[in-house]
């Protein structure tokens, strides 16, 4: 089986991986090359172990960190462990057959909708509407001075 796809900058969401992953180091703001790599490789379904040669960090549109990212150069999707994601955004992720919500954890207002038309759920940028919602909402209530929106205008 020959795995040998063009690699993209794209994200996709994981469920089944256990760290966030990418074969290209160059799609990392923070990388660390490190003699002995923890961990030293990636296992993969069909048992094989790929090499782990770096790892590191990034920040992805809407502000989204991705921590602990594992580089293996035969990777050919770079991939986002679901639960490391909702962890270290204080996240939730809700999947449907359209694709996926990202939602702030604590006041569950919508961070990003990605729309997917294949088999896999990309991290797409924040949706637009629910930023602009938010800003809207946001200033209107400090416009009349509602309780809670401190006016600084």
């Amino acid at each position: 089986m020959n795995l040998q796809q063009p690699a993209t900058n794209d994200w996709y969401f994981d469920s089944g991986a256990t760290s966030h992953m990418t074969s290209d180091p160059n799609a990392l703001s923070h990388i660390y090359f490190s003699r002995y790599p923890s961990p030293s490789s990636i296992i993969v379904g069909n048992g094989s172990l790929l090499p782990v040669t770096a790892t590191g960090s990034t920040q992805l549109p809407g502000s989204f960190f991705l921590n602990n990212v594992l580089v293996s150069p035969n990777l050919i999707k770079n991939l986002i462990s679901v639960r490391q994601f909702t962890s270290d955004n204080n996240c939730s992720i809700e999947f449907d057959p359209a694709g996926c919500s990202v939602k702030d954890l604590r006041t569950r207002r919508l961070l990003a909708r990605c729309n997917s038309s294949g088999p896999l759920y990309p991290l797409c940028r924040p949706a637009a509407t629910a930023l602009l919602g938010g800003l809207s909402s946001s200033l209107w209530h400090r416009r009349l001075g509602h309780p809670g929106h401190e006016s600084t205008w």
